[in-house]
């Protein structure tokens, strides 16, 4: 029995040997633990790669009366579990244009001349309020089961405000919105978005402003995905200013300065928990950023590229521009959105360790692509660019009309200008 019993425990120990190891002296957790995660994200990141790569064209919208850019694209938000609704589209011809989700049926445009629509939003509570900020100093809202082209809203600036950003707050309770320098002045314009429906038809006045963290055209504003109070801003003065709009004054809001060494074109958040902050420069470099290290000795700077164009290479095509960012928080991984002249679609993996292409998307624009939306819903990506052509791509999706589109290619109504930063501005801090 006794000799038995040795046996029984030496068994035990060789076939749970993992179990008690664990339950000892935790040697298995460091031995084995990281193996585990680390394959349970790379298959995480392989097949979110994977459907990236497989993205079809599922629709297309139908060719517009009038012609224009497609400047900036998003999706409403679904109420509980059910899918959004509603694709809005900024145009280059000053004006949004709404469409079906599933459909991408045209149903109706807002005008906004003779002022210039600069980006478009949806509330996040209410699935039919969408946003855009204006050159003529106001940030409007309309109702988008409404026909009317009156806004239901209005925030008014400045007289002097020229605005060409903004962003509305996860809670829906903030706007802000960033101007064009004017003599010496720029200024982000922050509002009380409460009681959108409630207060139809009227105009709400700032709650206040920041005037001295940029020195130059903000050019993008982006608010975290899930706390409310923090807020991002990018301008042609090359800072990347992260903001706690909870604290007193502009100066203790300013949580931290990155220097991207160039005017950015486009600012995000990324990483688990989004700790992350990351921007696009007009000459298509790109920087990335952990705010999480801002009260340590480590540094914050997680990858810096020049130029994207370069350390990227697509077989027998290259890579033109940049369009902008998502972060996929299933993989928890970054990922870049570039293209070709032709309307080629490159979709580019970031790691600490510099960038790769992921994959190409053909047979869709037939000119450069301006604008995406990433739906994590069901994977699917909206793009729209300079043919006036408003796609719809999902895993797997084969589209029914296969009739070759001809090139819609137009002439712009837009020029944006594009300054090169000037090195010797100084980040205010870490």
């Amino acid at each position: 029995d006794v000799i038995a019993g040795f046996l029984y425990a030496i068994l035990i120990l060789v076939v749970f040997h993992p179990v008690v190891d664990l339950i000892d002296n935790f040697n298995l957790t460091y031995k084995y633990a990281p193996l585990i995660i680390i394959t349970f994200e790379m298959a995480a990141v392989e097949k979110v790669e994977e459907q990236l790569a497989g993205l079809r064209i599922a629709k297309r919208s139908a060719p517009s009366e009038e012609p224009a850019y497609l400047l900036d694209i998003d999706l409403s938000r679904p109420a509980r579990s059910e899918n959004s609704r509603f694709v809005a589209v900024s145009c280059s011809n000053k004006s949004i244009r709404v469409y079906n989700r599933e459909t991408l049926h045209f149903l109706r445009e807002y005008s906004s001349q003779p002022g210039i629509l600069s980006g478009v939003r949806f509330a996040r509570a209410c699935d039919s309020a969408v946003f855009s900020a204006c050159s003529d100093g106001t940030v409007k809202c309309w109702d988008v089961r409404s026909a009317t082209q009156k806004p239901v809203q209005v925030f008014s600036g400045y007289p002097s405000n020229v605005f060409i950003s903004f962003d509305i707050s996860c809670s829906d309770l903030i706007v802000c919105a960033g101007t064009e320098k004017v003599e010496q002045d720029t200024f982000l314009v922050f509002w009380d978005a409460r009681g959108i429906t409630d207060c139809a038809n009227s105009a709400k006045e700032p709650l206040g402003v920041y005037s001295e963290s940029h020195n130059d055209d903000i050019t993008k504003i982006c608010f975290h995905p899930v706390e409310p109070n923090l807020v991002v801003s990018g301008s042609t003065d090359g800072l990347v200013n992260v903001f706690d709009i909870n604290k007193d004054n502009e100066d203790d809001a300013l949580i931290s300065t990155c220097n991207s060494d160039s005017s950015v074109s486009f600012i995000g958040w990324s990483g688990k928990g989004y700790k992350q902050v990351y921007c696009l420069t007009h000459d298509e470099g790109f920087c990335w950023w952990d705010t999480a290290q801002l009260d340590t000795e480590e540094p914050i700077t997680l990858l810096r590229v020049l130029d994207v164009r370069d350390s990227v290479c697509a077989e027998n095509q290259s890579l033109h521009y940049l369009v902008g960012g998502l972060y996929h928080e299933k993989a928890e991984k970054l990922f870049l959105v570039g293209g070709t002249s032709t309307g080629n679609i490159h979709l580019i993996s970031c790691g600490t360790d510099g960038l790769s292409l992921v994959g190409t998307l053909c047979g869709g624009h037939s000119a450069t692509v301006r604008s995406f939306c990433w739906n994590l819903a069901d994977e699917s990506l909206l793009t729209g660019g300079e043919d006036a052509q408003l796609l719809l791509w999902k895993p797997g999706a084969v589209e029914r009309s296969l009739t070759k589109k001809a090139s819609l290619k137009i002439a712009s109504s837009v020029q944006k200008r594009v300054r090169v930063h000037n090195s010797s501005l100084k980040s205010r801090k870490k």
